[in-house]
């Protein structure tokens, strides 16, 4: 017949034993998940609950030895403590790589959300360098445009002048011709003679 108290040392073990493997669980889980950083965090905070669980129920086992009656008990019980601690480190270990892993996925994200942004920002830049490369050359072209009705305008303005020129000096000799012909007259009336 079983005694209450190793009754409570069995189920102690067969917690502990059951906590450490959901605990191999969670940290296989976290080492496989892929999903987003809200489903790593779950898988972490599962983690530390069952650590604490675990504890709690190696703090009990180690008690229950310390209340054994018998020595040879008692160590046998105590060396399964240690054993139940010193598992418990290494997995300690790796709930702080896990932690570790959780935080350098976090940081990646961030800097692929950083990136995300750059490269929003690249095209937004070269979009908007299209755009003035457009207007640049619409204005360019109108500038073409403008620049062969200048120089019509100037053909014109020089064709102007030297028509211009040309008035001046037919006017100058029908004026000059007017004068000699009025000049004639009169001297042929005043001064038939000469």
């Amino acid at each position: 017949m079983a005694f209450p108290q190793d009754v409570h040392v069995r189920i102690c073990n067969q917690e502990i034993v059951k906590f450490d493997l959901e605990v191999k669980a969670l940290i296989q889980d976290i080492g496989d998940c892929s999903g987003p950083l809200s489903a790593l965090t779950e898988l972490n905070t599962k983690v530390k609950e069952k650590f604490q669980q675990l504890r709690h129920r190696i703090q009990e086992l180690e008690q229950s030895a310390k209340e054994q009656d018998k020595e040879s008990e008692k160590q046998v019980l105590l060396q399964e403590v240690e054993n139940h601690k010193k598992q418990m480190l290494r997995k300690t270990a790796k709930e702080s790589l896990a932690q570790t892993s959780s935080a350098i996925t976090e940081n990646l994200m961030g800097i692929s959300r950083m990136m995300s942004q750059q490269v929003q920002q690249s095209e937004e830049a070269m979009q908007t360098l299209v755009n003035s490369s457009r207007t640049i050359l619409d204005a360019n072209e109108e500038f073409k445009s403008m620049s062969g009705t200048i120089q019509l305008g100037r053909k014109l303005i020089t064709k102007y002048n030297r028509r211009e020129l040309t008035d001046k000096l037919l006017i100058f000799l029908a004026l000059a011709l007017f004068l000699a012909t009025v000049l004639y007259i009169v001297k042929k009336r005043l001064f038939p003679f000469l």
